[in-house]
């Protein structure tokens, strides 16, 4: 029982964690990648799609993205939509391609970005601790319903928060990663 609980713990942990590596791709280090634009949401018949669903997106230069949509009527949504979004790149376009160049960040820019990525690490490590708390209440409450010993509960606890510190461990980790992408020049 304690152990099925754990696993589920673990999983909306490794969801958190994955949630949060998927929303630190999309944060520019001054280094072309095409995570950066993957998620714009681009309308396409009526409805917003993700930019990988509609163009195919490489890094042909380090500062340099390259969007070939599959259907050359995208080119001014794709445009459209990479305005709009915060990203605060121009995309040049000559009809069958669209070149995004990546500009050098300043130092202000770089601090303000490693900001958001601490504000987003420290909301994965909530989402964490509100694992564990659901889990430490499930076992407060097979103990109250006698389905586990006070000893099995104590374990249970120390089990858990083992798991909780192993997850905010690796959440500092990715953090310091993104940082110095972010601080390299």
């Amino acid at each position: 029982m304690i152990k099925d609980l754990l696993k589920e713990v673990a999983g909306k942990m490794d969801r958190a964690v994955d949630v949060l590596v998927e929303d630190l791709r999309g944060i520019r280090t001054g280094r072309a990648s095409p995570g950066l634009v993957e998620r714009v949401a681009v309308e396409y018949y009526g409805s917003m799609t993700p930019l990988n669903q509609l163009a195919t997106i490489s890094a042909p230069e380090p500062r340099m993205l390259a969007i070939r949509p599959w259907e050359s009527t995208m080119i001014a949504p794709i445009e459209k939509a990479i305005l709009k979004s915060e990203l605060g790149l121009t995309p040049i376009s000559d009809g069958k391609l669209i070149r995004l160049v990546i500009p050098r960040l300043s130092e202000e820019r770089r601090n303000d970005l490693i900001k958001v990525v601490r504000r987003r690490i420290e909301e994965a490590k909530v989402a964490i601790r509100n694992g564990r708390r659901e889990a430490i209440d499930d076992l407060r409450e097979f103990e109250n319903e006698k389905m586990i010993s006070e000893d099995d509960f104590f374990h249970g606890r120390d089990d858990i928060q083992e798991l909780t510190d192993e997850y905010i461990k690796k959440l500092d980790e990715i953090g310091e990663r993104k940082e110095e992408e972010i601080r390299e020049v």
